[in-house]
């Protein structure tokens, strides 16, 4: 999905009229419906998409999870800490990159200025769903299944309401969220198949030997 959409933005793709007829859809949706709490709830969202806001909360995940972690005498208790860091220094490296390569408009139509790196993927959507999933992973691994269930629910409203808040907004074409989404699912599916710790023991302690 990730190379089929960036595929149609690289080559302005009949795809992209998706991307009108939502923007279409939403003006006329919102000018229906004037200012509503619609308006502050999409604003809420999509400002839960500032790194300022969701990497705080990656960092909290990570530290939760280490403590209860350490709690279970986990060997490797520690290492959410530096999963959650390395996380939210990967953010930009996926991002920032591809904003410049691809240097979409965005819904407004108004060109780019020097400043600016472009819309695609979204930066904000793409922040959520590592974010908030990274740190709903993290503490998972150390929870029961109805906590489990829990934290995934509240990642996934979080990494869907962001999105859906930036196209309500206009401040993002679908197409830029959905890459965003895509990206997040990546780093989430890779990392859920990688073993964070080991089983009870404490640091320094030994296994006996098979057989004996």
């Amino acid at each position: 999905m990730l190379l089929l959409v960036s595929w149609q933005v690289a080559v302005d793709g009949p795809a992209l009229e998706l991307d009108r007829l939502v923007r279409h859809a939403v003006r006329e949706l919102r000018h229906v419906l004037g200012s509503t709490p619609a308006d502050r709830l999409g604003e809420l969202f999509a400002d839960l998409g500032e790194g300022s806001v969701a990497v705080p909360v990656l960092f909290l995940g990570g530290a939760v999870a280490s403590w209860r972690e350490f709690r279970a005498g986990r060997a490797r208790w520690w290492l959410p800490l530096p999963v959650a860091a390395l996380t939210a220094g990967l953010i930009p490296l996926l991002v920032v990159p591809a904003k410049i390569r691809f240097a979409r408009p965005g819904p407004s139509g108004l060109p780019l200025t020097a400043e600016q790196w472009g819309w695609y993927p979204s930066g904000h959507t793409t922040t959520a769903a590592l974010a908030y999933g990274v740190a709903a992973l993290l503490v998972c691994r150390a929870a029961g299944p109805r906590a489990r269930r829990v934290l995934a629910g509240a990642a996934a409203l979080l990494w869907a309401g962001v999105g859906l808040g930036l196209v309500w907004r206009e401040y993002h074409w679908l197409l830029d969220v959905v890459a965003g989404w895509c990206l997040g699912g990546l780093v989430l599916w890779a990392l859920a198949r990688w073993p964070l710790t080991c089983r009870p023991g404490r640091p320094g302690t030994r296994r006996p030997a098979a057989g004996g």
